[in-house]
């Protein structure tokens, strides 16, 4: 296997604009043995100030985003001239491959599994939205890409918000270029507002509804049509699925509602509209273990 550094690059797990993700393990150090995410920067982009600024910014968070439903950063540097993050390999599916092989199978996954997942991004983000430096400075950090396929579940049900690889540097440069996918974002920050944490929130609401439905609850070919929609209020979700109970419907509604300032301030409140009115008994990390299993049964991932 090609070494790098103290890792041992196992296989290709995908590839982005900026960097590839590999699966890698540890051959040195007290961690030795473990399986580890290993993101490397692509040669290309060493140049880019730009690609470097968001990927050790990436590095830099990764110091302080210690929380179960985090992606956990292990270390970072550079090696040779490439930058390099090694993190928590989460050994399950993202959401977007498991959302797209319940639209495959015509599956609609259990409301309960879905309120659970979508409190378990809400707790993270609540963490995220709060956090200080050890100097006790406020990161005013918002995620900007909390979308299905930044969110992991692993096999033992764990639900994890990976990827804050844009977070810091949009938090702080406002006015820079627009991040994450037009399907996920208000419309607020489509018309070319600065994102704030209730984007992130707005990100989860739609999470919430596509989990209810297999459909996102905005989508359109381009982000001026997926605005257009947004502002006119979000499709009832009990047209798709009935089974919505009452008070779950009006917080999707209250999520999604058109004026920012009618939304959840807090991912707390969001959390707290939703905490109540789910069966704890069917919203478990047992039974997200075993939603997985049942859709890709032993397959490798």
């Amino acid at each position: 296997m090609p070494r790098f550094g103290r890792f041992d690059i196992v296989s290709l797990i995908g590839r982005g604009g900026m960097a590839e993700v590999y699966r890698a393990r540890v051959v040195e150090g007290d961690d030795k043995g473990q399986d580890v995410a290993l993101k490397r920067m692509i040669p290309d982009k060493a140049s880019d100030a730009e690609a470097v600024g968001l990927f050790t910014d990436e590095a830099e968070l990764g110091k302080w985003l210690q929380h179960p439903n985090v992606v956990r950063v292990i270390e970072s540097g550079r090696l040779n001239g490439t930058f390099y993050l090694a993190m928590e390999l989460v050994d399950g599916r993202d959401l977007s491959t498991i959302l797209r092989a319940c639209r495959e199978r015509g599956i609609l996954l259990p409301v309960d599994f879905g309120t659970y997942l979508v409190i378990c991004i809400l707790e993270a983000l609540a963490f995220a939205h709060c956090l200080f430096t050890p100097e006790g400075k406020l990161l005013r950090l918002v995620h900007c890409d909390v979308t299905p396929s930044n969110v992991f579940i692993s096999k033992l049900g764990e639900v994890k918000l990976g990827d804050f690889g844009v977070a810091k540097a949009r938090a702080t440069r406002p006015d820079g270029p627009l991040f994450g996918k037009p399907a996920y974002l208000p419309p607020e920050v489509l018309a070319g507002e600065p994102v704030s944490p209730g984007a992130d929130l707005w990100s989860a609401a739609c999470i919430l509804y596509e989990l209810y439905t297999n459909l996102p609850p905005f989508d359109g070919s381009s982000a001026q049509e997926i605005a257009d929609q947004a502002v006119n209020g979000p499709p009832d979700v009990r047209v798709a699925r009935p089974d919505v109970p009452d008070a779950l419907a009006e917080a999707l509604r209250t999520a999604l509602d058109p004026d920012a300032g009618a939304r959840y301030g807090t991912a707390e409140l969001f959390i707290e509209a939703l905490d109540a009115h789910y069966d704890k008994n069917i919203g478990t990390p047992l039974a997200i273990a075993s939603v997985v299993r049942g859709l890709f049964g032993s397959e490798k991932t």
